[in-house]
């Protein structure tokens, strides 16, 4: 089954075993699905970028909801903007894009969809996977891992972009062992560091990370 790369980065994000997400700090996982939406749009074609702005080159729908409503936004609102500018921008609307996505992956058939109470009060809801969605993440952690372990492989965009995605949300440790990690640290950033919307996201991260914690020191 193909997969977009938002609906990639989301099973990546969901706990294995709760169907939760996993305890990201924010908003790295907000800017994760907000550049998974921004680089499923430029492999499709619809959207190219420089470092000084984002331009819309295509207005074709793909029949995705997802892809298409972010679509719809940029174009809407243009201007000199950069892909910097539109990580940020989507981020803020990641909580509609998440689910949206969701309901894409359970519609295929690979997350399950539960609800109920968490200590009888608190509506819970959970996306533990399905068959499929086991099936899935075993191949999406395999071949990220195969990119990582060989240094022979060159990665195709759209891993590298995965991988940029898995560094600046923190999600590398569920994809290679801490021992894994030491060994080959400075390919995780060499591959990471191939396309330039995996660059921005890292920087804007880090850019973020940076002003909330002198907000906290202020205060």
């Amino acid at each position: 089954m193909k997969l977009t790369m938002p609906e990639e980065i989301i099973l990546l994000l969901l706990d294995d075993k709760t169907g939760r997400p996993i305890g990201l700090p924010a908003p790295a996982g907000d800017y994760a699905v907000a550049s998974a939406i921004l680089m499923q749009l430029s492999l499709d074609g619809s959207i190219d970028t420089d470092p000084e702005r984002l331009m819309v080159t295509s207005h074709r729908p793909s029949g995705d909801p997802v892809m298409d409503e972010a679509l719809t936004l940029i174009s809407t609102n243009l201007g000199m903007r950069d892909s910097r500018h539109w990580i940020v921008e989507i981020g803020r609307q990641a909580e509609h894009f998440r689910s949206m996505i969701l309901d894409r992956l359970v519609a295929k058939g690979v997350l399950k969809k539960e609800e109920g109470r968490f200590l009888w009060v608190f509506p819970d809801r959970r996306y533990p996977k399905a068959a499929e969605g086991e099936a899935e993440v075993i191949e999406v952690r395999a071949r990220l891992r195969s990119v990582l372990l060989h240094a022979d492989i060159i990665p195709e965009p759209h891993d590298s972009l995965m991988i940029g995605l898995a560094r600046a949300s923190g999600i590398i440790p569920l994809i290679l062992s801490a021992q894994e990690q030491e060994k080959v640290g400075k390919r995780v950033d060499q591959v990471a560091d191939l396309e330039e919307l995996g660059r921005t996201l890292s920087e804007v991260t880090r850019e973020v990370y940076a002003m909330m914690l002198a907000f906290a020191g202020a205060h």
